[in-house]
């Protein structure tokens, strides 16, 4: 019998500044009310670019506009409340959100967004989801910056009858 194939789980973030703050997300986690980026699950048939404007507009009450993919990255957690062991795939974007928008209501879970300078971020480190919402930061920081293109969708995402 063949052993349950591995996979992790992908999700995309959204990394926006503004006047040198940026933008993150109060949450309810199993571990207690956590800082992140706006960021979620890429969903079936989503292209991650769709996936991280919809997160942000769910997570924000804000539409995110994505500019540059600040990186790709790949970690490992371990839920200590519940014992739960999860690798995720992050693709993170940068770019620009427009002024929250009074009709909308921030998704299940999220208390508030906040912006935080650098340094608030990093005093903050303890309360984070993970150890990706300092490092996507940091790297934008940095200056890493790629090419949306860099990731291709291709329309079999939203279309199976389509041949990759």
């Amino acid at each position: 019998m063949a052993a349950e194939r591995w996979r992790p789980s992908v999700t995309v973030a959204a990394v926006i500044e503004r006047d040198g703050r940026y933008l993150l997300v109060e949450e309810h986690t199993p571990e207690g009310l956590m800082f992140n980026n706006p960021a979620g699950h890429l969903e079936r048939g989503e292209s991650p670019l769709q996936g991280v404007v919809r997160e942000a507009l769910e997570e924000t009450a804000r539409d995110f506009t994505p500019d540059a993919l600040v990186g790709v990255y790949l970690a490992r957690f371990q839920r200590p409340a519940t014992g739960e062991d999860v690798t995720y795939l992050r693709l993170a974007y940068c770019g620009n959100v427009g002024d929250e928008l009074p009709d909308r209501t921030l998704d299940a879970g999220i208390v508030r967004t906040l912006w935080m300078t650098p340094d608030e971020v990093r005093a903050s480190a303890a309360r984070h989801r993970s150890a990706l919402v300092l490092r996507c930061i940091e790297d934008h920081l940095a200056g890493r910056r790629y090419p949306l293109a860099l990731i291709h969708a291709d329309a079999s995402l939203a279309d199976p009858a389509l041949k990759a």
